[in-house]
């Protein structure tokens, strides 16, 4: 007797902690912990209040080391910052350097007609996006517009292009090129992938078209879409020049170091180039050369290894043939920066843009509004600069 009330004392136990570890799992889903203990992160990322001693103590920080953080596995393991390019990846196929080209323009340098040898005197060259579609037709609507200016000068314009990386970012974005193409006839797409360390494509691709479909063409202007151009001042600039001789003008930059910085865009590893200094290379918002230039360097573009920033590889191109680019400072293709000592001064005036060649980073209602602005009859400017011929006169001007 003794025993079974032994085991019936076990049998009330057992029941008795299974019901409080139930009551104690209710408790926890019905109360959550307090605050001071643990809890779990938040899915998403959310705004915390710092004591003063922490927001004292973090002052010091450098807000890009915080804004370029990466996750962490645990608390003592980061990850190193990588890259934002595969590096190892261009390496192995920056030697497929030649890609079909889907939508061609063989009529474009044929001012006369099919069969006609009448050349442009400028072809004018945009590198575009397949999305960017408003800004191309601001640009055939603005300063990229084809016609004959005075003396008989011809203009063209096409736009380079390549495959969207990701499709689904523009739907039918062939059919948008295709319809594109047939309405303007002005688009010139190739098959490699439209990234930013795949321009260099773009112009080797863009110079060996100049060389077989519009090999007499006398003048090339090459830029952005997000740009403006004051087309009249670059031709005035090239009045007198000879189209058979060597000339690249454009902002050039001189000494500029290779970025080691691994967060940086423009970032570029010591093995892929170990030199200390880039050659002088143009700002790539917009640059003038000869045809002849540009059929020189579209064979010396062939020679020069592929660098993945399309500026410097042009550079390193003019540097094989021994062609010195020329400054000129109205070219800003770093924009136009406000002088401290005139925070209120207002640089988006015509009459200073007046005065310019090309003017990087603007979106397009300025640049429609500028160049409405710019051909504006009742426009009235003081201390005009006068037509001059070549070179073009500036206050203080560099000599080109």
């Amino acid at each position: 007797m003794r025993r079974i009330l032994h085991m019936k004392g076990d049998v009330m136990c057992t029941v008795l902690l299974l019901v409080l570890f139930c009551l104690l799992l209710y408790a926890r889903h019905e109360f959550p912990s307090s605050p001071s203990g643990p809890q779990l992160p938040p899915c998403k990322p959310q705004s915390r209040l710092k004591s003063p001693q922490s927001k004292s103590k973090s002052k010091g920080k450098s807000k890009s080391r915080r804004r370029n953080a990466v996750p962490t596995k645990a608390a003592g393991n980061p990850l190193p910052t990588m890259p934002p390019f595969d590096f190892a990846g261009y390496m192995r196929e920056k030697d497929n350097r030649n890609f079909k080209l889907l939508i061609d323009q063989p009529e474009k340098c044929h001012i006369g007609g099919s069969g006609s040898n009448a050349a442009p005197y400028m072809l004018i060259a945009v590198k575009s996006i397949a999305a960017d579609f408003d800004k191309r037709q601001v640009v055939r609507r603005t300063w990229g517009k084809e016609g004959h200016f005075e003396n008989g000068v011809s203009i063209r314009t096409v736009f380079l292009l390549g495959v969207p990386k990701n499709h689904t970012a523009l739907p039918l974005w062939d059919r948008l090129l295709a319809y594109e193409s047939h309405t303007f006839k002005d688009i010139l797409l190739w098959d490699f992938e439209d990234t930013f360390f795949n321009l260099t494509l773009k112009e080797t691709h863009f110079l060996n078209w100049v060389n077989s479909s519009c090999p007499h063409v006398k003048f090339i202007f090459k830029g952005d879409a997000d740009v403006y151009v004051n087309v009249e001042n670059i031709l005035e600039m090239l009045r007198g020049q000879e189209p058979d001789g060597d000339l690249f003008v454009g902002d050039i930059i001189i000494n500029a170091k290779p970025i080691r910085r691994r967060t940086s865009k423009y970032y570029v590893p010591e093995f892929l180039y170990g030199g200390g200094l880039y050659p002088n290379y143009a700002g790539g918002g917009g640059f003038v050369m000869s045809g002849h230039t540009a059929r020189r360097l579209s064979s010396a573009c062939q020679q020069v290894e592929l660098f993945p920033i399309d500026d410097v590889f042009l550079g390193m191109c003019l540097q094989l043939i021994g062609i010195k680019p020329s400054r000129h400072q109205g070219f800003r293709t770093f924009g136009i920066p406000r002088p401290s000592a005139a925070p209120h001064l207002q640089t988006f005036d015509p009459c200073f843009y007046r005065e310019l060649m090309v003017v990087h980073s603007l979106r397009v209602p300025q640049i429609w509004l500028m160049w409405n602005l710019l051909h504006d009859p009742k426009l009235s400017c003081h201390n005009r600069t006068s037509q001059s011929s070549w070179p073009f006169k500036w206050r203080g001007n560099d000599s080109l």
